[in-house]
């Protein structure tokens, strides 16, 4: 790798931290609207909790214990510090947390991942990234597309350690255990991108495991299901050419697939439209050039921990593969 490359891969990193943001406070589906409803009563709930304990505590603090007239003792169980007892121990606890329970019963039977859907897709997590397949044998990695105002069952899977599967604007979290299916509902009210995280710590790099879904229109969204299933583009001018052999003889191929070639590794991601991808490396990266080329050369320099290796090749064939790459839209 040259000095020029190990340069670029770290830039790279640094200019991904001003990618967009996730956060749960602003819904964007019937099961996120559910589940901030309930965060709002829970926020409400313990806010008048907290009012009404400091108000007995206060009450009873500024009562007089009774003394004995016969024996001159001190009586420290006062009426207002047996109304604390039974109030604040007894009396608000009830009153409080068994209507909140009913209400987390009635959120959770909203959110539960039941009824028909028009679509069915399977995530499968990995050490730090995410595949994603769709029916008719599509591939992709990361990014999610779905149908806007559609309910999409997600069959999650884990094809190493516990990984947890969260798109905070469209929903809770669900847990991906090894050797189990769980299941999900993705259901935009928009067309859009909604950031995602594993939300489960699974080693060094899980805080750059993210996924972004991808909200299109429905005819868009069919459209572009189409488009993914085709087979790889074939290579356009010598240095792709080029780069195509470089890709099949220096051991990419082993870890990947590139549909319509001899590439048909399964250890990393499905590379047949990686151009077509908003972003690299599990949403660490966008997808440029620059950063496409420090990827391939040094992955290490921006995910250290991640499984991928540096590629073994010259500055010259990089450039070749960088080629190869970009015209696999």
């Amino acid at each position: 790798m040259t000095r020029r490359m190990r340069l670029v891969a770290p830039a790279g990193a640094l200019l991904a931290g001003c990618a967009e943001e996730q956060g749960s406070l602003a819904p964007a589906s019937p099961d996120a609207r559910a589940v901030d409803e309930l965060l709002w009563v829970m926020v409400s709930l313990g806010a008048v909790v907290f009012i009404l304990v400091i108000t007995l505590l206060v009450y009873a603090g500024t009562g007089r214990r009774r003394t004995d007239e016969n024996t001159g003792d001190r009586d420290d169980a006062t009426p207002r510090s047996q109304w604390l007892v039974i109030g604040g121990g007894v009396a608000l606890p009830v009153v409080v947390l068994v209507p909140l329970a009913v209400f987390m019963l009635v959120t959770a039977n909203r959110v539960a991942p039941t009824g028909a859907t028009e679509l069915e897709v399977r995530v499968i997590g990995n050490q730090y990234w995410w595949e994603i397949e769709y029916p008719g044998g599509v591939t992709t990695a990361n990014e999610i597309h779905i149908p806007a105002r559609t309910p999409v069952r997600v069959v999650l899977e884990t094809d190493d350690v516990i990984h947890s599967f969260w798109i905070p604007e469209l929903g809770g979290k669900t847990d991906m255990i090894p050797g189990e299916q769980t299941e999900s509902i993705l259901e935009a009210d928009e067309p859009g991108r909604y950031l995602g995280q594993c939300a489960e710590f699974c080693g060094i790099q899980h805080a750059r495991m993210r996924m972004v879904v991808i909200a299109q229109e429905p005819a868009e969204f069919e459209a572009w299901l189409r488009y993914q299933a085709a087979p790889a583009a074939e290579p356009v001018g010598e240095q792709a050419l080029r780069g195509r052999a470089t890709f099949v003889e220096t051991g990419c191929a082993s870890c990947h697939t590139v549909r319509g070639t001899s590439a048909d590794g399964e250890l990393g991601p499905d590379l047949t439209h990686v151009a077509s991808r908003s972003t690299l490396a599990a949403v660490t990266l966008p997808n440029t050039r620059g950063n496409l080329g420090g990827w391939i050369a040094d992955p290490q320099s921006i995910k250290p921990g991640a499984l991928m290796p540096p590629a073994p090749v010259t500055g010259p064939e990089l450039l070749d593969l960088i080629a190869y790459l970009e015209g696999l839209r």
